[in-house]
């Protein structure tokens, strides 16, 4: 059986009509979705599946409970390191989502630093993604860290060092960068 590891940016609340048939293909296939307990496109994809009265998902979390659990589907709670905190607290299971998926759709807004790593975890484990780039409502499909690295290379500079910040972004892609910062004095 495939597993899907769903996750987004928490920026996201509402999913469109090409989203929506994303998660239909997946319930009409047959799929087995993981899923984060987050507000945003975690609750929102959690939302359509219910509608869709969709039961093949487990629902992954950090903590004592899940924040959010539309469906009342089945949870693992994922251990964490007490000392860790804030996204990297939440971020453990996104990892164990990540290990245990065959594949990955981020829905993502363009600045979501969670929703890099995620795509750099599943590239990392030769994993397929799909990602949603929300601001192009474009669909991308990347197999590869390269293929990833190219795609982030046309984000701008603030939005990279953003990134930078609060990820291990691949070399290439910040030695690209500095390239890029270098040509433009």
């Amino acid at each position: 059986m495939t597993t899907v590891f769903l996750s987004g940016s928490r920026k996201i609340s509402r999913i469109g009509s090409e989203v929506r048939g994303r998660l239909e293909n997946m319930v009409q296939n047959g799929l087995t979705i993981v899923t984060g307990d987050a507000n945003g496109a975690d609750k929102a994809m959690q939302s359509c599946l219910h509608e869709l009265g969709y039961s093949d998902i487990t629902v992954y979390f950090v903590g004592a409970a899940p924040r959010n659990n539309v469906g009342n589907w089945p949870t693992r709670n994922v251990v964490a390191d007490a000392k860790l905190q804030g996204r990297e607290f939440y971020a453990q299971k996104d990892r164990a989502m990540a290990d245990i998926a065959d594949l990955g759709f981020v829905l993502w807004d363009g600045k979501s630093s969670g929703s890099v790593q995620n795509m750099l975890w599943l590239v990392a484990r030769r994993k397929a993604v799909v990602v949603y780039y929300a601001p192009e409502k474009q669909f991308y499909n990347f197999r590869s860290e390269n293929e990833l690295v190219d795609f982030l290379s046309a984000c701008d500079d603030e939005t990279l060092d953003d990134l930078g910040r609060k990820v291990a972004l691949p070399e290439r892609l910040k030695k690209a960068h500095r390239t890029q910062q270098v040509l433009n004095l």
